[in-house]
């Protein structure tokens, strides 16, 4: 496949993104602050609570997992809505338990992390396949959440080869997507691999990683490697077109490899 051209007037659709929704991670002792802040101070009323989900503990009582608030809602240029959305989260597992909400808080020594900003984009079929060409690893396929009119991908996590994880990821997402869409998803994933509500599911997901201590990296550490070779001795104003669209030739030869 062509390189992309980097003339900004042929932008394709599918790269023009919105953030969707951001998950912040919380020291336990920050999680119920936070929720009085959210409500009291960004004004958050009881309808704007999108969720709230629970985990069962050993003697029978239960403990906030994580909720998700609305603190603005827009009308896009389209006249489609907007919300501005937050999804907290906290290690909900015993102490004496392993969990990855824990290790990426005590990772960064500190009580708030941001986990991921999720990206709306207008054809996520099309940016999955534009990613996936240019070497982009993604730890799920595109799935689709059952509970919302929604398909959505999970990148790999941004940190240094042979590095520790960062804990910071992306997903990308399209809100309403065609009949077509929903039909290529299907054609595409044998078996649904969210066997809960795509929050859970990916919490799952996420501790399988962090338990196996095989991350998967946003960039293969062979792809990185070699961007850096090609351009990790410039400054950023220093980099130019040409070598753009270098590192996209090399990109696209590492995607096609892959």
């Amino acid at each position: 496949m062509a390189a992309m051209s980097k003339n900004t007037s042929q932008k394709p659709a599918f790269l023009n993104f919105t953030v969707d929704h951001m998950t912040l991670l919380l020291h336990p002792r920050l999680y119920t602050v936070a929720y009085a802040i959210f409500r009291i101070i960004f004004g958050v009323k009881p309808e704007d609570i999108l969720y709230e989900k629970r985990r069962p503990q050993g003697d029978g009582s239960e403990v906030s997992m994580t909720f998700a608030n609305s603190i603005g809602h827009w009308t896009g240029s389209e006249g489609d809505p907007l919300k501005t959305i937050i999804a907290v989260v906290q290690p909900s597992e015993p102490k004496n338990e392993p969990s990855h909400v824990r290790d990426m808080l005590d990772g960064h020594d500190s009580a708030a992390h941001w986990q991921h900003i999720a990206l709306r984009t207008p054809d996520l079929i099309a940016f999955h396949k534009h990613a996936l060409e240019r070497g982009v690893q993604f730890v799920t396929p595109i799935l689709k959440d059952e509970h919302e009119n929604l398909i959505q991908v999970f990148s790999g996590e941004w940190f240094l080869p042979g590095g520790k994880s960062t804990g910071l990821f992306f997903e990308f997402l399209q809100r309403q997507p065609s009949e077509s869409a929903l039909a290529e998803i299907q054609r595409r994933n044998k078996q649904s691999w969210f066997r809960d509500e795509t929050f859970l599911g990916l919490y799952g997901e996420k501790e399988r990683e962090y338990r196996s201590g095989k991350v998967m990296p946003f960039l293969s550490d062979e792809l990185f490697e070699a961007i850096t070779r090609m351009i990790g001795g410039k400054q950023v104003w220093e980099i130019t077109d040409a070598d753009l669209e270098a590192v996209e030739q090399v990109m696209l030869q590492h995607g096609a490899r892959s």
